[in-house]
């Protein structure tokens, strides 16, 4: 009776790890649904094997293998590098479909595209270059959730506060560089600056992720009052 009940918690917790990744809204709750799923689906089979000596030993060891990039030391992080990992990060959402509450290439919204573009070029920078700093820089902000209000709030000091502010169609963008953040002053928006005038969003209104001309195209995000802020890292 405890193999089998074991058993279908492991299948169980293996229903979990494959369904949680195609849903696009990223939350709190999901992150621990995911949490608690991984360390079931590993612990069950370490109950299961406990009399096969080798294969239990093996198993334990999965454990540590996971968190061992947790535990790397941290290197300085080439900002550029990081930067253009970003940007090109960034572009590759163009296209996604908005969905609110959304971190992902099935459906994302204002705040997640610079959240999970972030993540995306931070990990990768981990793996590149062996750096424990940018995996635990990852693993904040995949569990903290950060909405466009609190981007511009400078939440857990994860951005910073720039001296430009207006609406995109007329402010100076001379000090802004690409991949700083424009946040809507009432919180509800934010958009990422590309260069040549150009800005990412993921737009509500048109449904998708796009990239527009600031100063020569017309959206209704683009005579808001905002605020720029840039990531801290």
């Amino acid at each position: 009776m405890k193999r089998r009940l074991t058993i279908i918690i492991s299948l169980g917790a293996l229903a979990l790890l494959i369904v949680i990744p195609f849903n696009p809204v990223n939350s709190k709750l999901t992150n621990l649904l995911f949490i608690i799923a991984l360390a079931a689906f590993i612990i069950g089979p370490i109950i299961l094997s406990w009399k096969i000596i080798a294969l239990r030993r093996v198993l334990i060891t999965i454990p540590f293998l996971l968190i061992t990039p947790l535990l790397l030391p941290a290197n300085d992080i080439d900002r550029l590098k990081l930067q253009e990992i970003y940007l090109t990060k960034l572009n590759s959402y163009e296209g996604c479909k908005y969905v609110w509450g959304g971190e992902s290439s099935r459906g994302i919204d204002c705040s997640g595209l610079p959240r999970r573009a972030l993540r995306d070029a931070l990990i990768t920078c981990g793996i590149q270059h062996a750096d424990g700093g940018s995996f635990r820089s990852f693993l904040e902000q995949w569990w903290f959730d950060t909405s466009a209000k609190a981007l511009g709030q400078a939440y857990r000091d994860f951005t910073i506060p720039l001296n430009t502010s207006g609406t995109i169609k007329d402010m100076d963008y001379s000090q802004l560089l690409p991949g700083d953040m424009a946040v809507t002053k009432n919180g509800i928006h934010v958009l990422v600056y590309l260069g040549s005038n150009k800005w990412i969003q993921a737009e509500p209104a048109i449904g998708k992720v796009v990239i527009l001309n600031g100063r020569e195209q017309d959206n209704i995000w683009f005579d808001s009052q905002v605020t720029t802020h840039r990531w801290s890292m």
